[in-house]
């Protein structure tokens, strides 16, 4: 059933103007919805016909008012039917607004986001979200707006504008011009999908460009040091207390899987006596919000009796920034003789992998002291425990048939 639709002229008498002339405003009414604006026009009171809406006469200024008032009741009348046959609802605010520009002026993919982006600001400020995953979605931003600039040589985009190809586009942009591998480019569009959803869930776009296209994150092996490697790491002596500094905060890691963002959280208050009568972290992950509870082992216990009473305020460890943590702990594993490419998070894996899993800690409790939401994600490591179970086999296979050479080959001869 068509809406109640009229467009009514009438003069702002309460507004009169030095020189005598009244602004001319316009007033639209859909099914009783009532929505009203400037015409940005004035005209001269004497000369408006009140039950026709509009100048009466044909004295230039009457023409030229009149031409305005047909050309703002023309344009009403479009975005009206405009918005009529695509949505199926319509009040007349929806009409003003489209009138007028209004809602055009955020309906762009970089406006939406950077209203995203103030707002997350906002929440990991408060502590409520993880620094990088702010930074994440900043990079995703900063490659967008590239992108855009790349591909359209504008600024940004229109959200009724993106087609599945921007979609496909995009990902072929962050492939070839960027180089990046099939998991940055899934990091990447996940940003640019959340706010597709923002703009479908707040009607500024009417279907998801995504239904074309489809990407999941392909399963990597998640490194860990071997019990060997762990052991040259805790051996090693440095000149330098930094490079001390960071190994140990290193080998912290290591034995409690924390992750450096809750490393560099931990506050005195977090060191409990749990329910066992032994020392406890009692702590949330930050990127989850979810409980992790880390029953103690010497290591830590003793890393943390080395640095008491050395880290400021309340915290219970002096770790330093990120950069220098993830920088300086390529280098010393290289020194102390480890061959592969360390990464700072290669701690929490060879926490779960060989310190918990490979010496029988149940995949239930190491969930639980990892902080994961779902123990599905606590199984990765148990793929990556099957191959390294396969690894070893392997060198132990080698080694039985080189001591069971000679015996194996009296065997065969004997036949």
């Amino acid at each position: 059933m068509r809406s109640t639709f009229k467009v009514l002229f009438y003069l702002k008498r309460n507004e009169e103007k030095k020189n005598g002339q009244v602004p001319v405003m316009c007033r639209i009414t859909i099914d009783g919805s009532i929505s009203q604006f400037s015409c940005k026009t004035t005209i001269d009171p004497k000369l408006w016909d009140i039950s026709a809406g509009r100048a009466s006469g044909k004295s230039n200024e009457a023409i030229a008012v009149n031409r305005r008032l047909d050309a703002i009741r023309v344009g009403i009348n479009k975005h009206y039917t405009d918005i009529f046959e695509r949505e199926g609802y319509i009040n007349a605010e929806k009409v003003k607004n489209a009138y007028l520009g209004l809602d055009q002026k955020r309906l762009t993919l970089l406006t939406v986001y950077k209203d995203f982006l103030e707002d997350f600001e906002k929440l990991y400020k408060s502590g409520s979200r993880s620094k990088s995953t702010y930074y994440k979605y900043l990079r995703t931003y900063d490659l967008l707006e590239e992108f855009i600039k790349y591909k359209f040589n504008r600024k940004d985009i229109a959200l009724k504008e993106i087609q599945p190809a921007f979609i496909t586009d995009f990902d072929f942009f962050l492939r070839m011009e960027k180089g990046h591998s099939h998991n940055t480019v899934w990091i990447h569009q996940m940003p640019l999908r959340k706010m597709i959803t923002i703009a479908v869930n707040k009607g500024w776009l009417y279907r998801d460009p995504f239904w074309e296209y489809e990407i999941t994150a392909e399963e990597v092996d998640r490194g860990f040091l071997s019990e060997e490697e762990i052991t040259a790491l805790m051996d090693a002596s440095f000149r330098r207390k930094k490079r001390e500094v960071v190994r140990d905060m290193f080998i912290f890691c290591c034995y409690t899987g924390l992750s450096f963002r809750d490393l560099k959280n931990l506050t005195t208050e977090n060191l409990q006596t749990g329910f066992d009568g032994h020392p406890w972290i009692i702590t949330r992950r930050q990127k989850t919000n979810v409980s992790s509870n880390i029953w103690l082992l010497d290591v830590p216990l003793q890393i943390i009796e080395k640095y008491k009473g050395t880290a400021k305020g309340d915290k219970l460890l002096p770790v330093p920034c990120y950069e220098t943590l993830r920088n300086s702990i390529k280098e010393i594993a290289k020194e102390c003789g480890i061959t592969k490419d360390v990464s700072w998070h290669m701690s929490r894996h060879t926490y779960a992998t060989q310190i918990c899993l490979t010496n029988g800690v149940p995949m239930e409790s190491l969930s639980k002291m990892l902080g994961h939401k779902s123990i599905k994600t606590t199984e990765i490591y148990g793929k990556i425990l099957d191959k390294k179970v396969g690894n070893d086999m392997q060198k132990l296979s080698i080694t039985l048939n080189n001591k069971q050479k000679k015996t194996s080959l009296r065997l065969v001869s004997g036949m």
